[in-house]
């Protein structure tokens, strides 16, 4: 092979069939060559990142460190969804029904080994919060027994057990996490005393959507599972952070939204049960295509559906491949330790995240002392179009920052001068 034809098929093999098809976009090889290098290489240097950041089209001027409420999609997930989607109108009856069921069946296996877990444990859905209704509406629960939703839980997450406990007279259990704990076992504990003989569903998130704290989802797993307690987690925020091994965890039903840090077309969720605890689930909607059937495809029975969003989640797990698990944790690691190295031992600052690896990631909160947040958030949009999310709950008073693979060190600068400024 030439060069040229060499980095189109490293950069492609690895893509969806579909986006095979649609050709890879020429001026993104041109800056392949120009740089010497493909998102597959090893580099890991600024040069490298920027050229991740180029395959995201954000609105000229933005900042945007607000990830954990909406991702965007590369190109390469765009012109991929836009193929399929062509396709569709191209011929719409041959592939709605039927024609895309090997493809659909392969982003099945895709999202499966992303997750270190099997196929037959992934129902492809919307989004988080359908995946938390399934299970709060699927566990047949009733007076006497208690549901434990920690203060923390997003509202994607409490609602639907606050819907079912009206009706069926289950009991719901809030208790407080601490905001900045020293370990793991801090927060193991907050479960461990809320246990009672009548506790019979935990329900997590496994990533503080306020302050980007990553809770314990395996310790907390094995000590609800010596009681007899299922455990589910809403994964909206860690989905595509870091590398997740849904065995390892061992809770027994995953609830995750693409459009976050997966950066899947919008609408496409993903929902792990393990085989032992599927017994327990119930369709929320129900059609005559799988009816009768017994797998977690029953969870996802819509009839008619948007496809190419579906196989558009495919060309994203593709994507996220391509970087690779270890090199996106790593960045995002290392962004986090960056921006905390410019805010740490600033009067000016109070970081109202936990610091430890094993407690936080790709998000982090900041207060700026004697500033109401939503101050400061609309004034770095005004001023600087930086975008991020206030959060002023459970006193934290403080910016959730986003950070992704799309966001380079001179970003991270750009934020901090704004944040002086301010």
């Amino acid at each position: 092979m030439d060069r040229r034809s060499l980095l189109k098929y490293s950069f492609s093999g690895i893509t969806a069939a579909g986006l095979l098809s649609s050709g890879v976009r020429e001026d993104f090889l041109k800056m392949v060559e120009k740089t010497g290098f493909s998102l597959a290489s090893d580099a890991n240097d600024e040069d490298y990142w920027e050229l991740v950041k180029s395959e995201f089209t954000m609105e000229k001027g933005l900042y945007y460190f607000n990830n954990a409420s909406l991702g965007p999609c590369p190109k390469l997930v765009v012109d991929a969804t836009n193929h399929f989607r062509a396709l569709l109108d191209g011929f719409p009856s041959r592939y709605m029904w039927g024609g895309w069921q090997k493809e659909k069946e392969e982003v099945r296996q895709k999202v499966a080994t992303m997750f270190s877990a099997d196929k037959e444990e992934i129902a492809l859905i919307h989004n988080t919060t359908e995946g938390m209704n399934i299970v709060a509406h699927s566990i047949e629960l009733g007076p006497g027994d208690e549901v434990i939703l920690a203060d923390h839980e997003h509202p994607s997450g409490t609602v639907p057990w606050q819907h079912w406990s009206e009706i069926r007279g289950f009991k719901i259990v809030r208790p407080k996490l601490p905001i900045l704990p020293e370990s793991k076992e801090d927060l193991v504990d907050v479960y461990r005393k809320a246990i009672t003989p009548k506790t019979k569903v935990i329900s997590m998130v496994h990533g503080t959507n306020t302050n980007g704290m990553i809770l314990p989802v395996k310790e907390v797993s094995a000590l609800a599972h010596q009681h007899g307690i299922l455990v589910a987690v809403d994964a909206a925020q860690t989905a595509g952070t870091f590398k997740i091994d849904l065995h390892d965890l061992g809770c027994d039903f995953y609830s995750a939204s693409g459009h976050k840090f997966m950066f899947s077309p919008k609408g496409m969720g993903v929902f792990y049960s393990r085989k032992e605890s599927q017994k327990h689930l119930k369709p929320l909607i129900v059609s005559r295509a799988h009816f009768r059937d017994k797998s977690i495809r029953r969870l996802e029975n819509y009839n008619t559906r948007n496809y190419p969003e579906l196989l558009g989640l495919g060309t994203a797990v593709d994507y996220y491949n391509l970087i690779g698990a270890e090199k996106r944790e790593a960045r995002m690691r290392e962004l986090k330790r960056y921006f905390r190295a410019a805010l740490e031992g600033d009067a000016r600052y109070k970081l109202k995240t936990p610091a430890s690896e094993e407690l936080s990631c790709a998000i982090q909160n900041v207060e700026v002392v004697g500033r109401k947040v939503n101050e400061v958030k609309k004034k770095l949009f005004d001023e600087y179009m930086i975008d991020c999310r206030p959060m002023s709950g459970f006193g934290i008073n403080g910016l959730r920052i986003s950070l992704s693979v799309f966001t380079t060190k001179k970003d991270v600068d750009y934020l901090i001068e704004a944040l002086h400024h301010v």
